[in-house]
């Protein structure tokens, strides 16, 4: 994961040209002279005696910059699926700063294989995609031994389509730690079971008990205990809201699968996926539902029998068009 993080930034911080970030600078200009290949990309003398950078083929212009960012801007995403990367994303100077590990992952396997067909040419972005797809590959629940061996073999053909495009800076140790993964997935299996991200997320639960800096191990200890007692004690809390009986941020159920009492294994939280249809009931069947309402409950009591009917009946009709 922090392979893929590390080649996640160095991809955008070269097409972005972040300062910092960016291995296309005027330092790998003068490499690729001193090695006497890519002469377009060579700094260009002017005629006041400075020299300028061209444009490369793995840079975006200013206007790209902002159309990519505003782009990663309004992406949505399932919940829990990624965090939000909006809040790394600055449209108006078309950068991108504090982006975490997950956030690298999302991005370097689903986001950027989109985004850059508009402003790559296509021989960059067949590059940059098939190492996204080698990264999607490799951190696949189930892994193949036939597959790996593909993998192991064809990232090295991807690092060499890449070291065509891009300068001898971008490829540090963490680009060429790529070649192994094939076969360290070989030996410990599936990539899921051996990354770090649900033990980082712990450790950030664990530094958000720290209170007292000068003795954080202390502040740690004293907040997991606290937690833990409380998470023990809200079991046998009853006409409370819990973490065992808070709804979820995002609860889809209707009203009627809320009510309904169903094995937890078979309770989704979810609407059923489908094509919505629409039914218009004419005067005539709304009286009539007024009359069978009006029926049912006169067989109940004749106890304020026309309040009765106005309260209830909007719920009554509303559960029966959900059973139609």
């Amino acid at each position: 994961m922090h392979i893929e993080k590390n080649i996640c930034d160095n991809i955008l911080g070269t097409l972005l040209n972040i300062e910092g970030k960016t291995k296309d600078t005027d330092k790998a200009c003068l490499d690729l002279a001193d090695m006497n290949i890519r002469h377009e990309l060579h700094l260009q003398l002017k005629d006041n005696g400075s020299y300028v950078k061209p444009q490369a083929c793995y840079t975006f212009t200013s206007k790209e910059r902002k159309d990519f960012c505003k782009f990663l801007k309004s992406v949505k995403f399932p919940d829990s699926f990624a965090s939000n990367i909006a809040r790394c994303v600055n449209a108006n100077e078309g950068k991108i700063l504090g982006l975490k590990s997950h956030d690298c992952h999302v991005l370097l396997q689903r986001l950027i294989p989109i985004c850059i067909h508009a402003y790559l040419r296509k021989d960059v972005c067949t590059s940059l995609i098939e190492l996204s797809n080698f990264f999607q590959e490799i951190s696949a629940k189930t892994l193949n031994v036939q597959d790996l061996e593909k993998l192991e073999e064809g990232i090295v053909l991807i690092l060499c389509k890449l070291e065509k495009k891009f300068p001898p800076a971008f490829f540090d140790v963490m680009v060429h730690l790529v070649v192994h993964l094939p076969y360290e997935a070989k030996l410990v299996g599936p990539v899921g079971y051996s990354w770090m991200y649900p033990i980082e997320r712990n450790l950030g639960k664990l530094k958000r008990f720290v209170k007292n800096k000068a003795h954080p191990d202390g502040s740690i200890a004293e907040g997991y205990i606290v937690n833990e007692l409380l998470t023990f004690c809200s079991m046998y809390l009853r006409g409370i809201e819990t973490k065992f009986n808070r709804d979820e941020r995002n609860d889809d159920r209707s009203r009627s699968s809320q009510n309904a009492e169903r094995m937890s294994i078979f309770s989704q939280k979810v609407r059923p996926f489908g094509a919505t249809h629409f039914i218009q009931y004419s005067q005539q069947d709304i009286n009539s539902a007024h009359c069978k309402h009006y029926r049912q409950l006169q067989q109940e009591s004749n106890l304020n029998l026309i309040e009765r009917h106005q309260k209830e009946f909007a719920k009554w009709f509303a559960q029966l068009v959900i059973s139609v």
